[in-house]
């Protein structure tokens, strides 16, 4: 799409091929980053001793949908219900996608046990629902679902439509249970169990930490512990205390770039966007919307659609592989950068790849790094592979995300800034200012282009306190869940 810009961006590959590093962004660009501490794992309430002797108002059942990410906002989520009805949470159970296609339960991908007793104290969680409750679970006597409330509901939501429900059978169940609990206004010590869940109770299981770690030692080619963040994500097989240094018996570089590159078929073609791939590109991405997405069709055919362009300008379009390349090489990171490559399979494949594997050859994923014996395990469990996407990018040195609605991006992005100690840079592109610079590439110059790419991302980089009823999964700098000192 941007043959100008590739040819400006391999002359300057060409000048600094012999030249040392010159990204400014393998660390945080604002210093005020380190003065944030995790705190989210103090006691979120005092007065749960009723629900734990089994005098709350009933129990909560919760059916999440989506994939691995989705599914643990969800999880979240679901404890901050049960805490403001005073309800005792039933483990969260995952519906089967036949987008996902995994089965995989909470059982299978996180600590259960240790799931339980971390929240003890602030919320009652059990295994499994009752005998006496579940012919009223299986009749759907009480099913609450996604239509029953509104997108990121406030707590009034549940007090008056949900709790009645609860009193009423002593059991609620929420099906379906996706983005449904909002962000602001919501109680602090509500919003703190939301963040002592996220960053604190869920744990993979460990035998997804044991070859996560086997992912991030085989990436860094080295075996030092490095942060609290690999502690965080590999528990007990976080690697051993050694010197910082290269490992004189493998060489290799101690740093890496995980990038997120979202350009799946599902979804640009739900995006309307045009990629530059001409008629064939067109016609194929209009079939799969015909056959997958019947009700876009219909709500097309009735509102008609904005043009490509107008989607391209509004920010609106997933970036491509040829303008995530450009923008880290924009940054400055230079050919020999390792990158860490996680998502599904990129539409176009190797071709609509060329661009980035030209510029940057050292780029790795977990199928290239992990042998069939080790990958074995998990190669029917979309949620599991993805959790090994989750602890490679959230360990990386530098995080890049092409797409920062994504929830791994989110999560990820949230999770570094929780743990990292202001020493673990996220780069998320602001997609409207980069279709503006983009919309210029038939003549902007390739210093200009630096600079304008560069001042985006460090616009994403600044240090603020969370927005109104912006996520806080994503952007945990909030009293409720991070400390400032200083």
């Amino acid at each position: 799409m941007y043959i100008r810009l590739m040819n400006l961006a391999s002359n300057a590959l060409s000048e600094r091929e012999f030249k040392p590093e010159t990204s400014k962004f393998w660390k945080e660009r604002f210093p005020k980053s380190s003065l944030w501490k995790p705190c989210a794992d103090k006691k979120a309430r005092t007065a749960f001793d009723n629900v734990r002797s089994g005098e709350g108002n009933g129990y909560l059942v919760v059916s999440a949908n989506g994939g691995l990410n989705q599914q643990r906002v969800a999880i979240c989520n679901a404890v901050a219900v049960a805490s403001l009805l005073n309800a005792t949470l039933v483990l969260p159970r995952f519906l089967y996608s036949n987008v996902w296609k995994d089965p995989s339960q909470f059982g299978d991908i996180y600590q259960e046990d240790y799931f339980i007793d971390y929240l003890k104290d602030d919320v009652s969680i059990v295994k499994d629902l009752p005998q006496h409750l579940k012919s009223i679970d299986n009749r759907n006597l009480s099913m609450v679902t996604d239509s029953d409330l509104v997108k990121e509901a406030k707590p009034i939501d549940y007090i008056e439509h949900v709790l009645p429900l609860l009193r009423k059978y002593g059991m609620v169940h929420l099906f379906g249970y996706g983005n449904r609990l909002g962000f602001d206004p919501m109680p602090s010590d509500v919003q703190r169990l939301r963040c002592k869940c996220n960053f604190h109770a869920l744990r993979f299981l460990p035998e997804i930490q044991r070859v996560g770690s086997l992912l991030v030692k085989r990436i860094r080619r080295y075996d030092a512990s490095k942060s609290r963040l690999d502690k965080e994500l590999l528990g007990e097989f976080m690697p051993g205390d050694r010197t910082e240094g290269r490992d004189s018996s493998t060489g290799g570089p101690l740093k890496y770039l995980a990038l997120h590159l979202r350009f799946e078929e599902d979804m640009i073609a739900y995006s309307l966007c045009d990629f530059g791939g001409g008629e064939k590109e067109r016609n194929e991405l209009r079939s799969y919307r015909e056959n997958h997405f019947p009700l876009l069709i219909e709500r097309l055919k009735k509102s008609g659609s904005v043009t490509p362009e107008e989607l391209r300008k509004q920010g609106k379009c997933p970036l491509t592989p040829e303008e995530a390349t450009l923008i880290l090489f924009g940054l400055g990171f230079g050919h020999g950068t390792y990158i860490y490559l996680a998502g599904s399979e990129i539409y176009g494949g190797r071709p609509r790849m060329l661009p980035l594997t030209t510029l940057y050859p050292n780029i790795v994923t977990k199928e290239k790094l992990l042998t069939p014996d080790e990958l074995a395990p998990f190669k029917n469990f979309s949620s599991q592979l993805a959790a090994l996407d989750f602890i490679a990018c959230a360990a990386s040195d530098v995080f890049a995300m092409t797409d920062s609605g994504s929830q791994l991006s989110s999560l990820v992005s949230g999770f570094r800034t929780y743990y990292g100690n202001g020493r673990a840079p996220s780069l998320r592109p602001n997609k409207k200012r980069l279709a503006a610079i983009l919309s210029e590439s038939g003549s902007i110059e390739w210093n200009v282009f630096e600079e304008r790419v560069r001042k985006m991302i460090e616009e994403g980089q600044r240090v603020r306190l969370r927005p109104y009823n912006r996520s806080i999964y994503r952007q945990p700098r909030c009293p409720e869940c991070m400390c400032k000192s200083g």
